[in-house]
């Protein structure tokens, strides 16, 4: 049988399993009309994770607004910065819908990116020696990185580790790490009598590496141990509502860029006004204050959100949030949740399936194995018929030249990463005083398998052919030793 008639039965195969894929048919109108550039080129699009994909019509709605009107510098009141303030703010109006975010609870600070808006929480967050930086360790890095600040303030930080094959953080765990307290936390709550809060909890909705869902029901435990919290929603809005009416968290870093691919550069910090009220900046800058004087070396800060925008908003860009947000909406979340929960379900059950003729599997999968409580990323390692893990190196080459479009390394979420090759906590502390000259160095002392993983990701515009493609890349690898390679050699993980 033909590689097309095998597929047709594939085909056959998934729309029985999966009934409920039938009802997002508009996503294949729109496969073929505004994301009809995947292939005309022969691309397979895997990576929604990294990057989400732009509908052509997002394009055109730019170049409307922008050849039809004369935009200016914001900070002013002449015509062309009042038409760019009224783009901006249009923009901000719709974020506060998008998410449910009341404008008199929540204030919607644009950034660069989801990063960004992380860093304007670390760095301005009261951290001391009597509060505590609460982490899980399925985090990206822009969120690791904020322990470096809560270090500098000399407050403690703590992990929630991962436990189980499906690289669950436990609940359980997670209310004794908010628990826990110092004798210094002790003695700051009677001082204050329970008004300040005990720290920052921070974690994501879903994990970049694994697709985990954890509990959104966090946030409301989480605040009733005293902590604020910071929900990195960049990879779980993608395909999921987040309702912050229902959903409370402190902060929310999100990159519009992951949602619907266009604008990049621009993100948005989402955060409560009450929590927003507690951060004290480190520094100032055009844009974020009211007032301030040079002789007298004093400063005052703009009031809300405003004293944490900085400098001059990406006004030719920042617009186009509100027409991203019209497109996505316009096809309903639901239907791209659907249609990835469909796509991810079929691709575990495939990519499970598959062996070599010897028995062993041709798949290791980093995570759960079904669609409970995960969302449309999915992390894994190709085996050879010995078991080892083939080099990322050469997936990375081969699914190119191909014209598969994924990810391979660590995803920035060492956390997740640790767990899922089973590295030994002590051999990694180990480390932290070795000097290493290479990532193959450091990978050879810690004694991973490979460099990293290969993610898969689906979004809007993902279709059945896509997985299949991938699916059938995999299996090339079938009984095929992958040794006596030349690779490059990893200039990062």
């Amino acid at each position: 049988m033909n590689s097309s008639g095998a597929r047709t039965i594939d085909a056959t195969a998934f729309l029985a399993e999966y009934p409920e894929y039938g009802e997002t048919t508009v996503l294949d109108e729109l496969r073929d009309t505004e994301y009809a550039y995947l292939d005309e080129q022969r691309q397979v699009y895997l990576d929604y994770t990294g990057a989400g994909l732009a509908a052509t019509a997002q394009h055109r709605a730019h170049d409307e607004w922008v050849t039809a009107g004369c935009y200016g510098n914001p900070h002013s009141d002449n015509p062309t910065s009042l038409a760019a303030t009224a783009r901006v703010e249009a923009a901000r109006a719709a974020v506060y819908a998008y998410f449910n975010a009341a404008p008199e609870k929540y204030a919607v600070i644009f950034t660069a990116n989801a990063t960004a808006a992380c860093r304007l929480v670390g760095e301005a967050y009261p951290f001391d020696r009597s509060t505590a930086l609460v982490l899980t360790a399925d985090n990206h890095n822009s969120v690791n990185g904020l322990r470096a600040f809560a270090a500098a303030k000399h407050a403690r930080t703590e992990y929630v580790y991962i436990t189980g094959t499906e690289l669950r953080v436990s609940e359980q765990s997670v209310r004794a790490a908010l628990s826990r307290r110092s004798l210094r936390e002790i003695c700051a709550a009677t001082a204050t009598r329970g008004t300040r809060r005990r720290g920052l909890f921070a974690y994501p909705a879903q994990s970049n590496f694994s697709g985990v869902q954890h509990p959104l029901e966090w946030v409301e435990l989480a605040h009733e141990y005293g902590f604020d919290v910071l929900l990195d929603a960049a990879a779980y809005v993608p395909a999921n509502t987040l309702d912050l009416e229902a959903v409370p968290a402190d902060f929310v870093p999100v990159s519009w860029y992951k949602v619907f691919g266009y604008p990049t550069g621009v993100g948005c910090l989402i955060a409560r006004r009450d929590a927003l009220a507690r951060l004290r900046r480190p520094w100032f800058a055009g844009g974020s204050i009211r007032a301030v004087s040079v002789r007298g070396g004093w400063h005052t800060m703009a009031p809300g959100g405003t004293a944490f925008e900085d400098g001059t908003a990406n006004f030719l860009a920042v617009p186009d949030v509100e027409h991203g947000i019209d497109w996505v909406r316009g096809i309903g979340m639901d239907v791209i949740r659907q249609r990835t929960r469909c796509l991810t379900g079929w691709l575990l059950d495939r990519l499970a399936a598959l062996e070599h003729d010897n028995g062993m599997p041709l798949v290791r999968i980093y995570g759960p194995r079904t669609m409970v409580g995960r969302g449309a990323t999915v992390a894994l390692n190709i085996l050879d018929p010995a078991g080892a893990v083939v080099d990322e190196r050469l997936v990375a080459r081969e699914s190119s030249a191909a014209g598969l479009s994924l990810r391979t390394g660590c995803f920035c979420n060492p956390g997740s990463g640790e767990a899922a090759f089973g590295l030994d906590r002590t051999a990694l502390r180990r480390m932290a005083g070795r000097q290493v000259r290479t990532i193959d160095e450091y990978v050879a002392a810690i004694g991973l398998p490979s460099g990293g993983a290969i993610r898969v990701s689906l979004g809007i515009a993902s279709n059945f052919s896509d997985v299949q493609r991938f699916i059938d890349f995999v299996g090339t690898y079938r009984n095929r030793p992958c040794d006596g390679h030349e690779l490059p050699p990893r200039e990062q993980c």
